[in-house]
């Protein structure tokens, strides 16, 4: 989804790369990855071993596009992040932000300790994101529901075959929850296997924010 927008010859960086796969999305462009744990192991030579702060000394306002996939929910300071990514972007440029949402399937599985702080230190909204944007004073092009893939598919087989969906507050020491989650991750598994990537939720996974840096804004 995010690659449809990153035109041919642009820079893009992508902050917290993982092993880089987004580059394989994005052919037409040149690439480069900041993530310090896995650096050095990639063969391409395009992932760096800096922080965005590093990486901003002597790059701000280098590229045409700069993303961020499954990444700001687990920073202290998404704020401060997001807004070092627009220093990073040239005026006119793009910012990509792909993040899990609320409400989803992942928030209604009970005791899902994989959306729980130390993993996941913060939920997000279409409202978040349009707040996130305006703090920074960058132009929002459009916010999209991102639907379910193969890496991520089991979650939603998993809330689907929950048989208690936790809704006001989502952790609790009850053994009914801990054996509703449990029932849900063997059935889960199951209808994943049986089914694989669900054809239709207009939830989906998460949410794409594509904003712009406006043409005047100063670094």
């Amino acid at each position: 989804m995010a690659a449809r927008h990153v035109k041919p010859g642009a820079r893009v960086l992508d902050i917290g790369c993982g092993l880089a796969n987004f580059r394989t999305c994005v052919p037409q462009a040149t690439y480069t990855g900041l993530d310090p744990h896995v650096a050095e192991g990639d063969a391409d030579g395009s992932v760096c071993s800096e922080t965005l702060a590093q990486h901003l000394v002597n790059h701000t306002g280098a590229y045409d596009a700069v993303c961020a996939f499954q990444v700001l929910e687990h920073v202290k300071a998404p704020v401060n992040l997001f807004a070092e990514m627009v220093q990073a972007v040239k005026p006119g440029g793009l910012i990509m932000v792909g993040v899990p949402h609320v409400p989803s399937a992942m928030t209604r599985i009970p005791n899902f300790l994989m959306n729980a702080p130390p993993h996941h230190l913060t939920w997000w909204t279409k409202s978040a994101l349009i707040h996130l944007a305006k703090d920074v004073n960058v132009v929002i092009d459009s916010i999209e529901n991102v639907p379910w893939g193969k890496h991520d598919a089991l979650i939603y087989w998993i809330e689907h075959c929950t048989p208690f969906k936790s809704a006001s507050h989502h952790y609790s020491e009850a053994w009914s929850w801990h054996a509703s989650a449990a029932m849900g991750l063997a059935s889960g598994a199951i209808a994943h296997w049986i089914h694989g990537v669900p054809s239709t939720d207009d939830e989906g996974s998460g949410l794409l924010l594509v904003a712009r840096r406006p043409c005047g804004m100063s670094s």
